[in-house]
């Protein structure tokens, strides 16, 4: 009931702290399915990410996320849950036959799209860490949606580690051109493809 309200409080601090402004380089916000990924420097980037869609996008996009950090509290859970409708996944893989796509699959098959992360890990340096492969098994089994290469610039700089209050930066998401997996593509020459799309986002390579 109230999670619509507490969505909105969560958006609008987010614009307002960051002076948030959403750079549509490469394609429009338009409502069609797409896995939205990014680089990946601290906990608010999929906020961040989130608040600079469109109300009508922000519906049926869910963020990715470590159930690990997200479990670990009543709060945490409420947040992830109920507010942003997250796509929880077991990165400690407790039971090595668990698929750990399997839950943003599901959330591709009912028509949602997503927020991914494919460094795995914040990544405080700068540039990319190296993208997991979990990126293009999804491509693979999930050919019809559409990847967006979302660059955040600055965030971690607003907020760095240990800081009480945020620092006065903007911060921009920038989205890029969408990308599928090609026919024959590896997953080398596809992660190394996707990488680089990602990283022509950022300020100092544009």
């Amino acid at each position: 009931m109230f999670e619509p309200v507490v969505a909105t409080l969560i958006t609008s601090m987010a614009r307002t702290v960051t002076g948030a402004r959403s750079l549509w380089l490469g394609c429009a916000p338009v409502p069609v399915q797409r896995i939205y990924f990014a680089n990946h420097s601290s906990h608010g980037d999929f906020v961040l990410l989130w608040a600079s869609l469109p109300q009508n996008l922000r519906k049926f996009t869910r963020p990715v996320a470590g159930s690990d950090y997200w479990s670990k509290s009543a709060l945490r859970r409420y947040i992830i849950n109920r507010v942003f409708n997250g796509v929880l996944i077991d990165r400690e893989r407790k039971d090595p036959v668990d698929n750990p796509l399997q839950p943003m699959l599901a959330a591709l098959e009912g028509g949602d799209s997503l927020i991914l992360f494919p460094e795995g890990t914040r990544n405080l340096e700068d540039g990319l860490l190296p993208f997991k492969s979990g990126l293009y098994h999804l491509a693979k089994s999930y050919p019809q949606a559409e990847l967006v290469p979302v660059w955040i610039a600055n965030l971690n700089r607003v907020m760095p580690k240990g800081r009480v209050l945020p620092l006065p930066l903007l911060c921009t998401t920038s989205f890029g051109a969408p990308l599928h997996l090609e026919e024959g593509e590896d997953k080398a020459a596809f992660l190394a493809r996707t990488r680089d799309a990602l990283l022509a986002l950022a300020p100092e390579h544009s």
